[in-house]
């Protein structure tokens, strides 16, 4: 058995002369990634996924996963706290419960990011499709908008999505901090101003058979729901590079959640009382296609599709944000090949990872159609929440003196809570979407056992300590 109390300090200290991430970033700078990521996943396209699961009652699925992100939320700030450090959850985890399950973890956050950068990225060009209707009267062709499984070749928009926002990364952490920044203002007035137009075609009766699919819908679209609050772990990867991070990482993870479910839930009143049930059922761009229907005309549609291409825009430019440096903290510990933590001494970015990540999420999203990738977000979220709830608890007790910026309210019960209410998400999602995390799963503890293991910096100070132990 190897000695896992050793993780702390290897998770904590870095090499400042060729790894070092630039603290660059503000609280509010921070706070806005988190709702930069969650607003553009959870609003624009989410609606005719859960909506035909839950029916109107998909209102209380957005409430209940707002709760379970609550509960997980608070874990994360206190142990953001604790440990600042760019992995997120892959760190925490590893502080508190040793290299193995951190492994399992960080693949869990690898698949979670990038099958939802890929998954927005096909509902970005949906967006630009209908605007470019609207516009010029032209689309990009079926073949070259879809994935071969939804009747295309190659979806050419997602790709391009894609390439531009790691040429974007690629220049610079700050500089796509400040750029989303302002696309997140710009797209929560959007949001404000679509639910100003559809409370206009507001009826009543479209909330009479409120739950036609009972508690079993809720629960299941509150699962898939989850797929919209991974901005909260996005905010923890980055750490390493916000500016005192034990104050501002709890600070921006609770002011995140507090704009973003309210902005969630304003947003799906809104939809389900202009729309018929009936008409979410494989609709496009369900957001746009309301507030024309609402006011008869195709410019709000127009106008709600360019929040859009800029909201997703933005989410894409941060779940690639955040793989590249979930990928940087595990590389740098030695279970990926070194080169995937290596930094540009010019703009601090790991290049490598940035560049490889993103043509596998093009690759992903290019070929692959929406909901093929949508289930796989949620469950890796939901197991990386549970973990680090439990990262609390440990941590509380093998670590009691540690210094923490920021405790867990109503502690043993909140983790308790949070662990619960995750595994009970998890068991309300689809079979194939089990099915396919346990397959992934399958394959990271393989590459764990047959590299990780052997390569891992825990391994090469245990030999040293071996060594200085057998006086050689």
């Amino acid at each position: 058995m190897r000695d896992e109390s050793l993780p702390v300090s290897i998770v904590q200290v870095e090499d400042s002369s060729t790894s070092q991430l630039k603290r660059s970033m503000s609280t509010l700078q921070l706070m806005f990634i988190g709702i930069g990521v969650t607003v553009g996943t959870g609003i624009f396209f989410i609606f005719s996924e859960v909506v035909p699961e839950a029916g109107p009652a998909v209102i209380i699925s957005f409430v209940m996963a707002g709760v379970v992100a609550g509960l997980t939320v608070v874990c994360y700030a206190e142990l953001a706290s604790t440990i600042p450090s760019s992995g997120s959850s892959y760190s925490f985890t590893y502080a508190t419960m040793g290299e193995f399950l951190a492994f399992l973890v960080g693949g869990c956050l690898v698949l979670e990011y990038g099958v939802s950068a890929a998954a927005v990225s096909v509902g970005w060009s949906e967006y630009l499709n209908l605007l470019l209707e609207n516009l010029f009267g032209w689309r990009f062709p079926r073949s070259l908008s879809a994935a071969p499984h939804a009747g295309g070749v190659l979806n050419l928009p997602a790709v391009i999505l894609v390439v531009m926002c790691m040429i974007l990364l690629l220049r610079g952490t700050k500089q796509s901090a400040r750029i989303n920044a302002v696309m997140v203002v710009i797209k929560v007035g959007i949001l404000l101003s679509f639910a100003a137009v559809a409370f206009t075609g507001f009826h009543t009766d479209h909330f009479a058979n409120f739950a036609p699919f009972g508690w079993k819908g809720i629960t299941t679209a509150g699962g898939m729901l989850m797929f919209s609050f991974l901005g909260l772990d996005a905010m923890a990867t980055a750490g390493s590079e916000v500016k005192n991070p034990r104050k501002a990482l709890p600070r921006a993870l609770v002011g995140a959640l507090s704009v973003v479910t309210g902005l969630y839930l304003i947003v799906a009143i809104a939809a389900i009382g202009a729309q018929p049930l009936a008409d979410f059922t494989g609709q496009s761009a369900s957001l746009a296609s309301i507030v024309q229907r609402v006011v008869g005309a195709s410019w709000p549609g127009s106008v709600l599709a360019i929040g859009a291409v800029i909201s997703i825009f933005s989410v894409t430019l941060i779940c690639l944000y955040a793989n590249t440096r979930v990928i940087y903290s595990i590389s740098r510990d030695g279970l990926l090949p070194a080169s995937l933590s290596r930094i540009s001494p010019k703009t601090a970015v790991p290049i490598f990872a940035t560049v490889l990540v993103s043509l596998i999420v093009g690759v992903l999203a290019g070929f692959l159609p929406i909901g093929i990738l949508a289930g796989l977000t949620s469950i890796g979220a939901l197991s990386a929440f549970a973990l680090v709830s439990a990262g609390v608890i440990i941590l509380r007790r093998t670590a009691p003196s540690m210094k923490r910026g920021f405790k867990v309210p109503g502690y043993p019960v909140t983790p308790i809570l949070s662990i619960l209410a995750c595994l009970y998400m998890v068991a309300g999602l689809h079979t194939i979407t089990l099915q396919a995390f346990a397959v992934w799963m399958a394959v990271t503890i393989i590459f764990y056992f047959t590299w990780s293991r052997w390569h891992s910096q825990l391994e090469l100070l245990e030999r040293e300590h071996a060594g200085v132990g057998s006086g050689l």
